[in-house]
């Protein structure tokens, strides 16, 4: 029987939100109670609120938007690689043979209510590793791949440069390491800059 793991933070109005950016906001403008017959909900948000995939053009000059990226990169074998404590992740600490996926578990965002203050990022030399793996996909369990602070976005751009989608803001505490099958679906967003995904991981129980 399958286990499904849900990383997905939840869209929620309790959860925080990059400070500057749009928060979740959801409403029930249409309710029973009132005489309709349905519950009905709306909501607005960030494209980039929760877990979601960046697409290059959210920070590059790349014409690539959401709804262009290959979903094949979101489905498949990934490995989930214990990081917790660590401030800097340098390439000594990725194991030597990596699948198609990394997820990087750091817990350093467990409360997904609060913004984190500061978050562990990849070095550029993680990043070249990652590239020479052949690696499409990086999820991380924290708002951003760069620091919080950064504006030029150097892992970012190292990461698009190496062919490496970015999924953020996963909730990885107590996945164990280990290797699983990935779900990570973004909306299908015409001309998004990003979009919210629900990421799940799928284990094998014999």
């Amino acid at each position: 029987m399958p286990v499904l793991i849900d990383i997905s933070r939840p869209l929620s109005n309790s959860t925080a939100h990059w400070p500057g950016d749009t928060p979740f906001d959801f409403t029930l403008p249409m309710r029973r109670e009132s005489g309709n017959g349905i519950n009905v909900g709306a909501f607005s948000a960030s494209t980039h609120f929760g877990t979601h995939l960046d697409a290059p053009f959210h920070f590059t000059d790349s014409t690539t938007t959401i709804d262009q990226l290959d979903l094949g990169i979101c489905y498949g074998e990934a490995l989930v690689v214990d990081l917790c404590g660590q401030s800097l992740i340098g390439p000594e600490l990725l194991p030597e043979v990596l699948p198609k996926r990394v997820l990087l578990r750091t817990d350093s965002w467990l409360s997904s209510g609060e913004f984190p203050i500061s978050i562990p990022t990849l070095s550029l030399g993680a990043v070249r590793k990652l590239a020479a793996q052949s690696v499409t996909l990086i999820g991380v369990d924290v708002p951003s791949v760069d620091e919080l602070d950064s504006k030029d976005l150097p892992i970012h751009h190292a990461l698009y440069q190496a062919g490496i989608t970015i999924l953020e803001s996963l909730f990885l505490a107590n996945v164990k390491p280990g290797i699983y099958l990935l779900a990570a679906f973004p909306l299908l967003i015409r001309g998004g800059d990003a979009a919210p995904a629900r990421a799940v991981l799928i284990r094998q129980d014999h």
